[in-house]
C-alpha cells in the first residue's frame, strides 16, 4: 500500500502545477479533470496520494527535484516541522553551523531573511493551492465517488493552515475562489485562519470516512486535528477551548480503533506501518519515495560513521548532524539506571553529558529513536534513504493530550480515566506508574518530552505551557547562552519571511521583527 500509494501520486505530479515564484498565490491548472480521466479513471486517487506526499518529499523526479525553487534537500515540509519544532526548542540541537539553521538551534537572531523560516511558508504555501485545484474541480463536476477525496484535500489544506497558524500566526486565505485572482490577496489574521480551519474541519470531519486505509485522513484524523487546534486555542485566539479538544479526543480514543503498540519502538522502526498506534503517518520508502525531508533528515542526521555501527540502524550514511541535550535525557533521571525503555534511546558512547559546545559532536547524546530497520524481522539491509514512516499522529499523543485537558478543567473530564491513560502511556515503556497526587501539568509537560521529543511538537507545547519564551525554563543553547538565557516574548511566532512582504504589500512584519 505504502509503494501504491506514493508511486500513483508521484506520477500525477506534473498534472497539478502552482505558480510559486515570490509566492505568487495565483494557482494555475494546466490539465482539466476531465482530461486527466480519459486518461486513466483513478486519476483523482493519484492526484489525492500527490497531495499528501507534499508533505514528505521535495519534489517528483527524487531527492534533487522540488517542487519550488528552494532547496530540494533543505527545504521539505518535514524537515521544516522538525527544524522549527524540535531544534529551536529544548531537546534537540542541530551542530552544522548553517547559516540560518543555527539561528534556530540557539533561538538567537531571528530576521526575516532566514532561509529556514522561508522554506516552511512556501511548502505550506505550495501545498494550499495544490490543493485548492483539486477541491475546485471536484466541487464544480460531477465525478463519481468523489466526496472523500474532496474531504482529504481540503483535511491536507487545513493542515498546511494549521503550521502557518501555529508558527507565523498570520498570512493570506487562499482558497479554490481565488483561483483566477491576481491581485495580491488581503492579510489574515490568526483568528480568520484558526476559524478557516475550524469551520473546515468541523463540516468534513463528521462525514470522512472511518477508514481510508493506511497513511490517508480518516474521521479519527481529522478529530485529532480538531483537537490541537482547540488545545493551542488559547495560544492561536486567547480563548480556552479545551473542552472542545476532549472532545475530540473522546472520538480519538473512544472509537478510533487504534491501541498503543506493544513496544515504543514499534512506531519508530521501517515496519511501522504495521503499527496499531500511528493516527497519521507521513509516508517514507527508501526506493520510491527517497527524500532529505522525510525521516532520512532524523535517521541519518543523529548517526556518525565514526563511533556507530551504521547497518544497526538501516543507514548507509551518518551525518553528524543532532544530538540530544540533557533537558531531554535528563527527564529520565540516571540514563543507566533508569527502567524507561525510553531512556535507552540514546547514543552515550564517546559522547558528553554536558553540551559545552552545540557544535561539538561529542556534546550531548544523539538520539537513536527513529531507525531504518525493521522491528519485526531479523533481517537487515542498509540504505541511503529512510523507509520509516513518520508518526505525525499517535495514540499516546493523544492520551497525553487528554490528561491535559482534564488537568486545565475541560468539561467531562475523568481524572480517573486521565490517570490510566498517562500509566498506559508509561508501563508501556517499563516506566513506573504515577499517582493521581503526581498527575500535575508539570509533570504533563515533562512526559510529553519523554514520550514525544523528535516528532514536531515540542516548541508549541512549550509555548502552550508559557515556558519557551522569558526565562522562567532555560535549557542549553537558549538564547546562544550555553546554560541558557531569556529570549524576548515575540519569538513565541516566526517572522514573515521577507520574501512573503516584497510579494504581498498587505502582508505585515509580526511585532518585534
Amino acid at each position: 500500500m505504502k509503494k501504491i500509494l506514493l508511486i500513483t501520486g508521484v506520477l500525477v505530479m506534473t498534472l497539478l502545477t502552482s505558480c510559486t515564484n515570490d509566492l505568487d498565490t495565483d494557482p494555475k491548472v494546466e490539465l482539466s479533470l476531465e482530461e486527466i480521466l480519459a486518461n486513466d479513471p483513478n486519476a483523482v486517487e493519484g492526484i489525492v496520494s500527490r497531495l499528501y506526499a507534499s508533505f514528505a518529499l521535495s519534489g517528483p523526479d527524487g531527492p534533487g527535484s522540488s517542487d519550488i525553487s528552494d532547496n530540494a534537500g533543505e527545504s521539505p515540509f518535514l524537515r521544516g516541522i522538525i527544524n522549527l519544532q524540535d531544534f529551536t526548542a529544548d531537546g534537540m540541537k542541530n551542530r552544522w553551523g548553517d547559516d540560518g539553521l543555527d539561528q534556530l538551534t540557539t533561538t538567537s537572531n531571528w530576521d526575516a531573511n532566514n532561509k529556514f523560516f522561508r522554506y516552511l511558508y512556501n511548502r505550506a504555501y505550495y501545498t494550499i493551492p495544490q490543493c485548492n485545484n483539486l477541491i475546485s474541480i471536484l466541487s464544480t463536476n460531477d465525478i463519481p465517488d468523489a466526496d472523500e477525496a474532496l474531504s482529504e484535500a481540503r483535511f491536507l489544506r487545513s493542515l498546511a493552515y494549521f503550521y502557518l497558524i501555529d508558527t507565523f500566526g498570520k498570512g493570506v486565505i487562499v482558497t479554490e475562489e481565488n483561483l483566477n485572482q491576481t491581485e495580491p490577496l488581503p492579510e489574515s489574521t490568526r483568528r480568520e485562519l484558526f476559524e478557516f480551519v475550524e469551520a473546515e474541519l468541523l463540516e468534513i470531519q463528521p462525514t470522512m470516512s472511518t477508514d481510508n486505509g493506511y497513511g490517508r485522513a480518516n474521521r479519527y484524523v481529522a478529530a485529532m486535528l480538531l483537537a490541537k487546534l482547540y488545545m493551542n486555542a488559547e495560544v492561536y485566539i486567547g480563548e480556552n477551548k479545551y473542552s472542545e479538544a476532549l472532545t475530540y479526543l473522546n472520538i480519538v480514543i473512544d472509537e478510533g480503533g487504534y491501541q498503543l503498540a506493544n513496544n515504543f519502538l514499534e512506531n519508530f522502526s521501517a515496519d511501522n506501518d504495521t503499527s496499531s498506534e500511528i493516527i497519521f503517518p507521513l509516508i517514507a520508502d527508501a526506493v520510491v519515495s527517497q527524500s532529505y525531508g522525510n525521516t532520512t533528515y532524523i535517521v541519518n542526521g543523529n548517526l556518525s560513521s565514526d563511533t556507530m555501527t551504521l547497518s544497526d540502524y538501516g543507514a548507509a550514511e551518518g551525518w553528524q548532524g543532532h544530538r540530544a541535550t540533557e533537558a531531554w535525557y535528563g527527564l529520565f533521571g540516571d540514563l543507566g539506571t533508569s527502567n524507561d525503555a525510553r531512556a535507552a534511546l540514546f547514543w552515550t558512547s564517546g559522547h558528553n553529558y554536558v553540551m559545552t559546545d552545540y557544535k561539538e559532536w561529542t556534546d550531548g547524546y544523539p538520539s537513536i529513536k527513529f531507525r531504518n530497520t525493521e522491528y519485526n524481522s531479523t533481517s537487515t539491509s542498509t540504505t541511503a534513504f529512510s523507509s520509516t514512516d513518520f508518526p505525525l499522529y499517535r495514540l499516546a499523543d493523544a492520551n497525553l493530550m487528554y490528561a491535559e485537558c482534564a488537568l486545565r478543567g475541560a468539561a467531562g473530564a475523568d481524572m480517573n480515566k486521565a490517570l490510566t491513560l498517562v500509566n498506559n502511556v508509561r508501563t508501556r515503556s517499563s516506566a513506573a506508574p504515577i499517582s493521581m497526587n503526581e498527575l500535575t501539568l508539570d509533570f504533563i509537560i515533562d512526559e510529553r518530552g519523554r514520550e514525544l521529543n523528535l516528532e514536531g511538537h515540542r516548541r508549541t507545547d512549550l509555548i502552550r505551557f508559557g515556558r519557551f519564551t522569558g526565562s522562567s525554563y532555560l535549557w542549553p543553547w537558549k538564547g546562544n547562552v550555553q546554560n541558557g538565557a531569556s529570549i524576548p516574548v515575540h519569538y513565541n511566532l516566526f517572522p514573515i519571511p521577507e520574501q512573503a512582504l516584497s510579494a504581498n504589500p498587505n502582508l505585515q512584519q509580526n511585532p518585534g521583527y
